[in-house]
């Protein structure tokens, strides 16, 4: 732990790595205790307007472990706990590297992944590369929600069309054939069961990001007998213990 004698008026100082729905969850109920931390933020900035939790807020990136550690130490910060999604590679591995170098425990919220059950038909892939060589031989018109980042890997479909969610617009690479439906979950199952009818949908492709706000694809999928290629999540880093909802988060908080 960092002096209590740097904090103002000896609070605890938790940094949340966050951008998820359980970040905010967590902010929030850690601001809510009795003996409440000070609780910041960060947030990547790729979102052009993010739903701001309770707390501090910073945003943009730190520049790599060595800049994370270093913001570590000037802040005081007394834990670490990367609630980030899940397949934010990049920066749980800066995370983990940086909470090793200050010396600040560190903590992964990570919601549980989906779990398959009878009548999905789901094709479990390890890249989203994996994910693109799989659709020729599943269909022709793909619901594709792995986000606008990783569009480049399927640029070359060009023999397929693409109906692309996400939150904010893409940009170039990405298939020629695609249409783009700017949107922010959650999304209910009717909502998802119009959309697959009225775009003539028969692939769908997606993340296993888990949780409840995007789940009802794959229920929609799962009625209509479309299959679903699922690219799978990124392990946490070694040593990393995990924690799968808020609240167990601010336990884990709270024992330190």
């Amino acid at each position: 732990m960092n002096d209590a004698a740097t904090r103002p008026q000896g609070r605890r100082h938790v940094l949340i790595l966050g951008g998820t729905t359980e970040a905010r969850r967590l902010a929030a109920d850690l601001t809510a205790t009795p003996a409440a931390p000070r609780v910041t933020t960060s947030l990547a900035g790729r979102v052009a307007a993010p739903r701001l939790p309770a707390g501090d807020v910073r945003i943009g990136g730190f520049g790599g472990p060595e800049g994370l550690a270093r913001w570590l130490r000037e802040h005081a910060v007394d834990a670490l706990i990367d609630a980030t999604h899940p397949f934010a590679g990049t920066i749980s591995h800066n995370a983990a590297q940086a909470a090793a170098t200050a010396h600040v425990p560190l903590l992964a919220l990570r919601r549980p992944g989906w779990v398959p059950v009878p009548g999905d038909t789901w094709h479990r892939v390890g890249s989203l590369d994996e994910a693109a060589a799989a659709l020729p031989a599943l269909g022709h018109r793909v619901f594709l929600t792995t986000g606008r980042m990783g569009l480049a890997h399927f640029a070359h479909l060009t023999d397929l069309w693409f109906l692309m969610r996400s939150v904010d617009a893409p940009e170039p690479p990405y298939p020629p054939r695609m249409e783009t439906l700017l949107a922010r979950g959650p999304f209910t199952l009717e909502d998802e069961r119009e959309l697959l009818r009225r775009h003539r949908i028969d692939v769908v492709v997606t993340k296993d990001s888990g949780g409840a706000a995007t789940a009802p694809k794959l229920t929609a999928a799962r009625e209509a007998g479309i299959p679903v290629v699922i690219v799978e999540r990124p392990p946490v880093p070694e040593g990393v213990p995990v924690a799968p909802t808020p609240e167990e988060a601010a336990q884990w908080v709270a024992e330190l």
